[in-house]
């Protein structure tokens, strides 16, 4: 009892830290669960915790520090300004077109089932355009957040995990979501259209025209940078070495921290011949890069922490056991409108191969299907809830790459993720999956 106790105070006190920003991230995720397990009367274990915890996050945290370097580099040489400037073209000066587009191209590249990546990719991209026009970068945050959050697929995480977890096929879990799904993305792009058009009245720009598509005329100057930095002979080799970087991430031939360290390194060497101009480079852009590699780190002590303890286990151990017997024939529509609010409490290793198999044990006294709880679960759990979840480095990718605090977007993101994950949860009982 004790455990539970103190985990569940741990848990939420480490929210109440982060959303309330009365303590940085950092400190949070440091401090806080060292403090519970020294409760716990394992603080002799911490230091072993907290590596174990980091070398789980160090792959991460390498692909950020390397794609900070690199999407700088890029920046430096002038690769995005016209690109930005294309976007601008196809979809005008419209917040309302722009976010769409944001969800759309967030939906694309999350095709590979990769959140990180996809943030990686659409979140630089983007951001130089909602500078340009004064749009709330919670917005680009909270679009794509949605979009890759409800894009959850065979071959992606939740999916995998769930289906090795209760022995099922992922086809059997996932093809009677199909349609769940695209409710889902149709709340998606209808959500992103009206956060656009907010910001349309907020910024005064809600008569613009639709098919305004001139580029900006101070889009050049803003996002070119410094012109000796400028490198537009070698826009072509650039362009060329940027879409192979994506090619090679979006295929899985190779781990995206392996891809970032060779790009940056080609980069580097393909524009700034000079060690001295090197070095410059790097110097320009480490700050953003290690304010965010100390925070997953951190991020990675606190899984470590949270595991090792059993403070995880304690907590699943105890969800389950509160649920009333009435219930169980409803566990299924109870777990799914539940299940991304969990994705803040249980990381998806913890929650996937811990508690899932214990629901779906207490369900099937129930005549309730495995393949139900494992659906419900997909609807919200680290899916829609990725994307916010403090325990997944995603979440602090998204925060950083926007430029936006982690509370800030959590207070934004949180209650439209939510609404995403319910309306999932209601298509899904309409159409009668979780019927017995």
């Amino acid at each position: 009892m004790l455990l539970v106790v103190i985990a569940l105070a741990t848990l939420l006190l480490l929210l109440a830290a982060i959303l309330s920003n009365r303590v940085s991230p950092l400190v949070a995720l440091i401090l806080i669960p060292s403090l519970a397990a020294l409760a716990l009367g394992q603080g002799n274990m911490v230091p072993d915790y907290v590596i174990k915890g980091i070398g789980q996050i160090a792959p991460i945290a390498g692909m950020f520090v390397f794609a900070i370097l690199f999407f700088g580099i890029m920046t430096d040489v002038g690769l995005l300004a016209p690109l930005v400037g294309g976007i601008l073209k196809l979809v005008g000066r419209r917040p309302s077109r722009i976010t769409v587009g944001t969800a759309a191209l967030a939906l694309l590249i999350h095709l590979d089932g990769s959140g990180a990546v996809c943030f990686l990719v659409t979140i630089p991209a983007l951001r130089p355009l909602y500078d340009e026009l004064g749009m709330d970068r919670r917005v680009l945050a909270c679009t794509a957040s949605m979009a890759a959050g409800v894009n959850f697929l065979p071959w992606t995480g939740p999916t995998v995990r769930a289906a090795a977890s209760l022995k099922l096929s992922v086809s059997e879990i996932f093809t009677p979501l199909i349609w769940v799904q695209l409710v889902g993305l149709v709340f998606v792009f209808a959500a992103s259209w009206y956060l656009g058009f907010r910001e349309e009245r907020r910024l005064g720009l809600a008569h613009a025209a639709a098919d305004d598509a001139g580029e900006p005329p101070a889009i050049a100057a803003r996002h070119a940078g410094d012109p000796a930095n400028l490198r537009p002979r070698l826009f072509p080799a650039n362009l060329l070495l940027t879409l192979a970087v994506v090619a090679l991430m979006v295929s899985g031939v190779a781990e995206p921290v392996v891809v970032f360290m060779l790009g940056t390194a080609i980069a580097l060497a393909l524009n700034y011949p000079a060690p001295a101009q090197q070095r410059a480079r790097v110097e320009a852009h480490a700050p953003a890069a290690m304010l965010m590699v100390g925070v997953l780190l951190a991020a990675g002590a606190f899984t470590g922490i949270f595991n090792g303890t059993g403070m995880i286990k304690a907590l699943a151990d105890a969800s389950v056991a509160l649920v009333p017997e009435s219930f169980g024939p409803h566990i299924p529509v109870i777990l799914a409108s539940v299940a991304m609010p969990l994705s803040l409490v249980f990381d998806p290793d913890s929650f996937y191969f811990g508690v899932l198999p214990v629901i779906a044990e207490v369900a099937g006294h129930y005549g309730v299907a495995p393949v139900k709880v494992a659906q419900a679960a997909l609807l919200g759990q680290m899916t829609t809830g990725f994307p916010v979840s403090p325990l997944t480095p995603a979440t602090f990718l998204v925060a950083g790459l926007s430029g936006i605090e982690l509370g800030a977007h959590q207070r934004f993101s949180i209650p439209w993720l939510f609404g995403a994950s319910l309306v999932m949860t209601g298509a899904a009982t309409l159409f009668g999956v979780f019927a017995a």
